[in-house]
């Protein structure tokens, strides 16, 4: 019968066997071909997200504007119409809950299960519908390319055990914070989290041709991070600015990116899709 002392490496082992194993069948390509790591059904990632809304919904009020909050559904319903139905049922999304928040930050977010929240501090920056559509399609990006699922996947390796349900429905906790900073919440809750240099380039692109496939002009993304630079103004950079950090060289990359979705633009026009929304 081996010993107490022997047995500890041979456990460890197959801790740690079990891992590679997880890690390995849990690899998967993201919609622009990198690697990432997706340890949970998007079924469970679904559940968590709507979960993380009704919370978010507690807490912060909704707008009472109704005209404002026609304009953010239109906007919003406007990119969602264009997701392809496989991506749809790929994250688990059988539609699409948009709420207007009554917060003067510059920010929104969109959760795993088509949650998506605008504060209507955006609404100064985003000031036409096409940046607007910017912010929007991105952030559907973020979803459609499983971002949430890496980041929380990363997270759940390294918290083993976390029992991530009763995480989300209790008190707030350091715990739940990370989780709801992991799933995309990060500034609602006091937690920094930026998606990482990939995932956001990836959501910008993502983003780009939903927005021209939607009849909106790619030219207004650059525009958008222009308000948002100008925004700043040398003193704290807007929400949404703060944990999607803007530069020349994203701008720059995203002047080079719009030339590949005018024709999805040309062709939007060209069907009749002409978003009429007015802000």
């Amino acid at each position: 019968m081996p010993s107490r002392r022997s047995s500890s490496p041979l456990v460890q082992a197959a801790l740690a066997t079990a891992l590679a194993a997880a890690i390995a069948l849990g690899c998967a390509t993201s919609l622009t071909g990198r690697q990432q790591l997706l340890l949970f059904p998007e079924s469970q990632m679904a559940q968590m997200g709507a979960t993380a809304f009704t919370d978010m919904q507690s807490k912060t009020p909704r707008s009472s504007n109704s005209a404002k909050v026609t304009y953010v559904r239109c906007v919003a319903n406007a990119i969602t119409a264009v997701v392809p139905p496989e991506q749809m049922r790929t994250v688990a999304v059988t539609g699409w809950e948009v709420e207007l928040f009554e917060d003067e930050t510059a920010n929104a977010f969109a959760l795993p299960g088509g949650k998506i929240g605008v504060h209507t501090g955006l609404l100064n920056v985003a000031v036409t519908p096409g940046q607007l559509a910017a912010v929007l399609g991105h952030e559907v990006g973020h979803v459609l390319d499983r971002h949430s699922n890496a980041r929380v996947s990363q997270q759940s390796i390294a918290q083993t055990g976390m029992q991530l349900g009763s995480v989300l429905l209790g008190a707030d906790t350091p715990q739940k914070q990370g989780l709801m900073a992991a799933l995309g919440l990060g500034v609602e809750y006091g937690l920094l989290m930026p998606y990482g240099r990939d995932q956001e380039s990836d959501a910008d692109q993502i983003g780009l041709e939903l927005m021209a496939k939607a009849g909106f002009d790619p030219n207004e993304s650059v525009r958008l991070w222009e308000n948002m630079a100008r925004a700043a103004g040398g003193a704290a950079p807007p929400e949404f600015m703060s944990t999607h950090p803007s530069s020349t060289t994203r701008i720059a990359r995203l002047q080079a990116s719009i030339p590949n979705v005018m024709p999805l633009y040309q062709q939007a026009q060209a069907s009749g899709r002409r978003p009429n929304c007015r802000p």
